[in-house]
């Protein structure tokens, strides 16, 4: 049976939401491998006080150069089973192109077209959100993708994981509460520089923690996209919502949950017969995920993602 790897690291205090979220995604993960074991990932103990917000201006939220650049580029599973991969990111001075050019290594350009939305809340518009979704790729392969194709032009890659099947060695990273302090920083750090090397993340809620903010500050939700572009441009970090994404804020007239959170981080739940972002599965190698967010109804689904 396939050995399946996890690199596992938090940034904030983990909640029983998040816990929760673990088991079920580790027991599937476990019941589909013999050894489950992805070693001792470090050393390091982070110390028990809070540390900071990071500043606006922080080198980890800078604005790429160039007119029109993507910004915030980010990519998770396209598909049931791997075969495509969703490209996201934002444009703020107009809506640019929706097309993403990608290619393998010797081989010929081709080209996929998306879709664009923007979103507001309360004295906030975001920029220009872009969704494109790249099909029928082949398994266990690097791919280069490009975007900003009509200005700026920004250029990165991904690669494919193996065929589905019970005996394919795969690492998972996983993260949760990450929000933007400087331990947040720290965390993201230390994935990265892992010897272990991740393949994708699990990422099991909490993201921007814009919520904290004042009025749900949805700037912080661009920071965190700049942010963790170092990262999710490169590989697919696969999305489950939390509590501090649910930006629920009647008191300034904001009453649809998970607003920012559903038009900025698309998922494939359509593949797997579900009605809603917030709960779908996924097949990568040898691990079958569900993610269910515990902050919204789930019943139905769960059936039919055990047939």
């Amino acid at each position: 049976m396939a050995k399946m790897g996890l690199v596992s690291l938090a940034s904030a205090s983990t909640s029983s939401r998040v816990a929760a979220a673990i088991v079920v995604v580790l027991g599937l993960v476990w019941s589909l491998a013999v050894v489950c074991n992805g070693g001792k990932t470090s050393s390091f103990v982070r110390k028990m006080e809070k540390s900071g917000v990071m500043p606006l201006d922080s080198d980890v939220f800078k604005v790429p150069s160039g007119y029109n650049a993507p910004q915030q580029v980010h990519i998770t599973q396209g598909d049931q089973l791997g075969k495509a991969v969703i490209v996201s990111w934002v444009t703020v001075d107009e809506p640019g192109s929706n097309t993403v050019v990608y290619w393998r290594a010797k081989g010929v350009k081709e080209m996929a077209v998306g879709e664009v939305t923007t979103y507001k809340f309360y004295n906030y518009t975001s920029g220009y959100i872009h969704h494109t979704i790249i099909s029928n790729l082949n398994f266990d392969t690097k791919y280069h993708y490009e975007v900003g194709i009509d200005h700026t032009k920004r250029q990165f890659w991904f690669i494919t994981p193996p065929e589905v099947g019970p005996d394919v060695p795969y690492t998972f990273g996983l993260i949760g509460d990450l929000g933007q302090t400087y331990d947040s920083n720290a965390t993201l750090t230390h994935y990265e520089l892992n010897p272990q090397k991740g393949q994708a993340v699990l990422f099991v809620g909490d993201l921007s923690y814009a919520d904290l903010f004042p009025n749900h500050d949805n700037v912080r939700w661009d920071t965190w996209g700049r942010f963790t572009e170092r990262s999710v441009a490169y590989q697919p970090w696969i999305w489950t919502a939390g509590n501090h994404d649910i930006d629920f804020a009647p008191k300034i007239g904001e009453t649809e949950p998970f607003k920012p959170y559903t038009h900025r981080y698309p998922v494939p739940h359509n593949a797997s017969g579900s009605t809603s972002p917030l709960w779908y599965s996924i097949k990568r190698a040898s691990a079958y995920i569900i993610v269910l967010s515990s902050y919204s109804a789930y019943g139905k689904v769960i059936y039919i993602f055990s047939d």
